[in-house]
């Protein structure tokens, strides 16, 4: 049997233990289209072959940028692996200036890509690169096909180099780059050995309840992703078929198309996901309106392993029957487990899918951790709602004096790459500071409760780092003070203290009558004006730091009304507290 030490391994473990034959599907041309896991080898096999054919060297750097999750992305990834060299996988919606830094600093020699759409960024650039070849998956006109390294590689007489280069592959060599989306400066490529992820996809595996050989998934968050990366390992290991999704706007029609058992997302799918269901809950009239609510607000109230009392899940197994079979229906009608990472899911999120029996498993990690750090499992009294669970075996979690969490293990990264200086900053004795802040509870559960930086994360995954938004609307004469809000949330939004001087000149110009700040709060003309001045700013950003909304407080922000320091900094903890109700208004309106 083969023993997994290295990523590759996964697929020939597979093959003698589940030999599936549909490992990997994606759909093309309306029509789904599988390999099983002997063809999977058999592909990667020949990407090898075709690889060292070009002349790729062990510890080349290979970059593949991908705008859906594809059989291809796997076969390249295994392909590319067994030659001794590293896959660099990039994010498809960066900027072409991050393409450039991201290829030059990794050295990348070679570029897979999904699509035209990538191509147009990356060849005004390609010239300033060390890259000697861009090929594509999708078939482009007057473009080298990821096909041509395939063909390459059919001719099997230099296999036996292949073999020789696996097995020159040890456990601690590095398997990959993966660059954090750098929001502060440039980004950060994290150092991951094949020891780092493989320990990670084998210690999770117990805590994920799969019917081996049998379960299907639905992956689509993106494989650059080291989430839905160790993942699509820890399906491959566990024999689960995966089936690439279109497009998180086919999602809904995949899901009933395939079926699937398990699936893993960011907090925001399933916001949207119960966005949509709430809707449509809200086009009923009558009883039936009345009944799906009733259902909504049981839910809300789900506590696990029946702690609310036998009234209460008599009640819920009602409404399981009535109105949330349905909700599993939609959803394609087996899916048993999800999995959420890469943000804070809202407990009512947790309550609601789990009351409707698609139980969401909250876990916690970060790209250095490879990244599981804890994840919640339903079995054995693992579950608990506003925790990311129990840390996972083999992983060390203690708390710092200042509340820190900090992690060591095998899972913790080598390192940032051609960086010593930020990697010294972020390690002490083997432990790895994470910047959050959390405590572990008397039963095991870790729970994050705060950011030890003010950067934050939407519930789509996506960094935001305040302080860069609002230097730029400060510069509006309208904004006096403006914090930047969104933690665990869809989107950006912000609270805003005007310029009461200049909102009074303002006024008057335009013979508006402002008698107090609460007229000042409320106007629309004002919002209307300042809502100009963000729309300005916004386009100076990422679509996902852009300001949606915003709400005026009635009120100035000063050092005795405890809204600053002496130093005029933002007390943001206690800024969040004061306009509580203003916040509730911007996300639950």
């Amino acid at each position: 049997m083969t023993q997994i030490t290295r990523l590759f391994d996964f697929p020939y473990y597979q093959l003698e233990t589940y030999n599936l034959d549909k490992a990997l599907t994606s759909k093309y041309q309306d029509e789904w289209q599988s390999i099983s896991t002997q063809e999977y080898i058999d592909q990667a096999n020949a990407i090898s072959r075709g690889l060292i054919r070009l002349g790729v060297q062990p510890n080349d750097k290979i970059a593949i940028i991908s705008t859906t999750n594809r059989t291809e992305w796997n076969v390249m990834d295994i392909g590319v692996l067994q030659t001794g060299a590293q896959n660099v996988p990039i994010y498809p919606t960066i900027s072409k200036e991050d393409y450039e830094y991201i290829l030059n600093h990794s050295e990348a020699t070679y570029c897979f890509v999904s699509d035209a759409g990538i191509l147009e960024k990356l060849n005004p650039i390609k010239g300033s690169t060390k890259l000697k070849a861009i090929y594509t998956f999708d078939d482009v006109a007057n473009e080298k096909s990821w096909k041509d390294v395939l063909e390459l590689g059919k001719d099997n007489s230099n296999q036996s180099e292949v073999e020789a280069r696996k097995a020159a592959v040890t456990t601690d060599d590095l398997a990959t780059l993966i660059y954090t989306s750098g929001t502060t400066g440039r980004p950060k490529g994290v150092m991951l050995s094949h020891k780092n992820i493989v320990s990670n996809v084998l210690d999770s595996e117990k805590r994920v309840p799969f019917d081996y050989g049998h379960s299907k998934s639905l992956s689509f968050l993106p494989v650059c992703h080291v989430f839905e990366r160790m993942i699509l390992y820890l399906y491959q290991y566990c024999g689960v078929e995966i089936y690439f999704a279109e497009s998180i706007e086919k999602m809904s029609d995949n899901l009933k198309e395939i079926q699937p058992h398990v699936m893993t997302a960011v907090p925001r799918l399933y916001e949207k996901v119960f966005d949509k269901i709430v809707a449509k809950g809200s086009e009923l009239s009558g009883i039936k309106k009345a009944l799906f609510f009733w259902a909504v607000d049981l839910g809300l109230k789900y506590e696990p392993y029946g702690a609310n009392g036998w009234w209460y899940e008599t009640q819920l197994k009602l409404a399981r029957k009535l109105i949330f079979s349905k909700w599993k229906e939609g959803l394609g009608g087996k899916l048993d487990l999800m999995v959420s990472g890469s943000a804070a899911l809202q407990p009512r999120l947790t309550r609601v899918f789990a009351a409707a029996e698609m139980p969401i498993m909250e876990g916690y990690g970060l790209t250095e951790t490879s990244p599981v750090i804890s994840v919640n499992d339903q079995r054995k009294g693992g579950f608990r709602i506003g925790t990311v669970g129990k840390v996972i075996d083999n992983v060390d979690v203690k708390i710092a004096e200042d509340g820190e969490i900090l992690v060591k293990g095998p899972n913790i990264m080598k390192g940032y790459y051609k960086d010593p200086e930020k990697t010294a900053e972020v390690m002490t004795d083997n432990y790895f500071h994470t910047g959050d802040i959390g405590e572990i509870d008397s039963d095991g559960f870790l729970k994050i409760t705060d950011r030890k930086k003010e950067m934050f994360k939407t519930s789509g995954g996506k960094y935001v780092a305040p302080a860069l938004l609002e230097n730029q609307f400060k510069q509006s004469r309208f904004i006096e003070q403006i914090m930047v809000i969104g933690e665990g949330e869809k989107m950006p939004a912000a609270i805003i203290q005007v310029n009461y001087e200049f909102v009074e000149e303002w006024a008057k110009r335009h013979h508006i009558t402002l008698k107090s700040n609460n007229d000042i709060a409320s106007n629309q003309k004002l919002r209307d004006r300042i809502q100009e001045e963000i729309d300005e700013a916004n386009e100076k950003f990422g679509h996902w730091e852009q300001i949606k909304k915003f709400e005026i407080t009635p009120n100035a922000w000063t050092i005795e009304g405890g809204h600053l320091t002496p130093t005029m900094k933002m007390k943001r903890k206690i800024i969040k507290e004061i306009y509580k109700d203003l916040i509730e208004k911007i996300y639950r309106p």
